[in-house]
């Protein structure tokens, strides 16, 4: 399919400048003032056409979970998290089509989804996520989250000694599943790539992390995992390598120009200087990082070290919304607190080009999307500019980064084909959508953790917290 946008506004090196734009097929092909129409021609005065966001680290199917879990740190958050899961097939449908929705009209085209798999169906899982993707039209990067730890592991043993319940399935089976995965499932000329995704150091063995990395060379495709995303990881690193979690994966070879490594909080200057030499990407998670209490990640010193920075929205049960200008508006604006110098802070312009350059960098697909250039693949949004959430008329960059933006995505195209007209997405029932997960939901305030009980007590005491009443309501 052809077309070309007429009249649009594009940033420029000085500020904007009024262009056409043509698209024939996949790909953007001129970019100037008064172009001859190609195509289907696309009235785009007053608006504003930006390459499409990253949501750079998410989990899909904690949208059933999301608004209920109370404020408790990650490690007691997670043991809820899992308490009340598996869920079953037809609900990771509906909830990666909520993701993908929610992305699309938050200025998204690509989605990065470190997909919780239900034991025993990882498979049907997976293919339920890609159906859902592929349904919407939304570009997908699905990284099946996987582990050979319980869940127990996962926390700082302190002076205690502990023994962990084996994990249900071995490191080779694990690895001989994603062997199959990648086999059935990795179609990037269809829109759905996947990745090698450990969830961290926390939950993972050696094995389990070198498996990968001979996986992800072997197929040429891209690492993803949690890292350092609370205190205690970082102190459970220690205890485990003695050294630091950054330098433990440098030595073992997971970082690379082809990882991308979710929240980054606890790192250390010799760690950032570790990934800008390694040239690994650092997604960025403010709201869940704020909403479970662990910390502010140093955008501003990776940026100073020249490591590559991106946002991610992270599952809808620690943030809990899909609303990516939100989290680039806060994870911008965040940093303001920690650093005095003004000048190291992150302007809206570059919040712009970190959510979709930045993004697509982290992805190792630079070449072909995260900017508005001749030749790369046209994911593109259409913000509308008359929108009341973007008036009155002053820098349109700076209204939709620090602004809040609600109802201004107009139109949304991903590999040139349209998906969301008029606000809309247009390839699926989204009426439909919010009436199934209306009906397969109820109201609920009262369930209580099972897990958490017996995990409370020994967390507060490797935290250094006081002793008291446990529980939380």
């Amino acid at each position: 399919m052809s077309f070309t946008i007429q009249n649009v506004l594009i940033p420029a090196q000085h500020g904007y400048e009024t262009v056409d734009v043509q698209i024939e097929d996949e790909n953007i092909t001129a970019i100037a003032p008064e172009l001859k129409v190609i195509g289907m021609a696309i009235n785009g005065q007053n608006k504003l056409l930006l390459p499409g966001f990253i949501n750079a680290h998410t989990h899909s199917s904690e949208m059933w979970q999301r608004g209920l879990i109370p404020p408790v740190p990650l490690e007691l958050w997670i043991a809820e998290l899992y308490d009340f899961a598996p869920l079953n097939v037809e609900q990771i449908y509906l909830s990666a089509l909520g993701t993908a929705v929610e992305t699309l009209l938050s200025g998204g085209t690509s989605v990065v989804d470190h997909l919780v798999l239900i034991p025993g169906q990882e498979l049907d899982t997976i293919a339920a996520a890609v159906r859902a993707y592929q349904e919407v039209g939304i570009r997908a990067f699905i990284g099946p989250l996987i582990q050979d730890q319980s869940l127990t592991s996962g926390m700082p043993t302190g002076e205690a000694k502990q023994n962990h319940p084996a994990y249900f399935r071995s490191t080779e089976a694990t690895l001989e599943l994603m062997e199959e995965v990648i086999s059935q499932f990795h179609r990037p000329d269809e829109g759905v790539n996947i990745l090698v995704a450990p969830t961290g150091i926390q939950l993972c063995s050696d094995a389990l992390f070198e498996g990968c990395i001979k996986m992800s060379d072997r197929h040429n495709i891209c690492r993803h995992t949690h890292l350092l995303e609370t205190k205690a990881q970082k102190q459970l690193a220690t205890e485990k390598y003695g050294c630091s979690a950054v330098k433990h994966l440098q030595n073992i070879g997971y970082l690379s120009d082809r990882t991308t490594l979710a929240h980054c909080v606890w790192l250390s200057d010799s760690d950032i200087d570790i990934l800008a030499e390694t040239q690994s990407t650092v997604v960025h998670n403010p709201l869940s990082n704020l909403r479970l209490g662990s910390g502010i990640s140093p955008i501003l010193k990776y940026r100073e070290a020249g490591v590559n920075v991106t946002f991610g929205c992270d599952g809808a049960a620690s943030n809990d919304s899909q609303d990516l200008l939100e989290a680039i508006k806060i994870g911008s604006i965040l940093h303001n607190i920690t650093d005095l110098d003004y000048h190291h802070w992150i302007t809206p312009r570059q919040a712009v080009q970190m959510a979709s350059f930045g993004g697509a960098k982290g992805l190792n697909i630079a070449e072909q999307l995260g900017s508005l250039t001749v030749g790369k693949k046209a994911d593109l949004v259409l913000y509308d500019l008359t929108s009341l959430s973007l008036l009155p008329r002053t820098d349109p960059i700076g209204l939709l980064i620090l602004g809040r933006p609600t109802q201004a995505v107009h139109s949304v195209w991903v590999n040139g084909k349209q998906i969301v007209a008029d606000g809309k997405v247009t390839t699926i029932n989204v009426d439909n959508l919010r009436q199934e997960l209306f009906n397969r939901s109820q109201w609920d305030t009262q369930r209580q953790s099972q897990t958490i009980p017996q995990i409370e007590a020994h967390y507060r005491a490797v935290m250094g917290l006081p002793e008291g009443v446990l529980g939380y309501s």
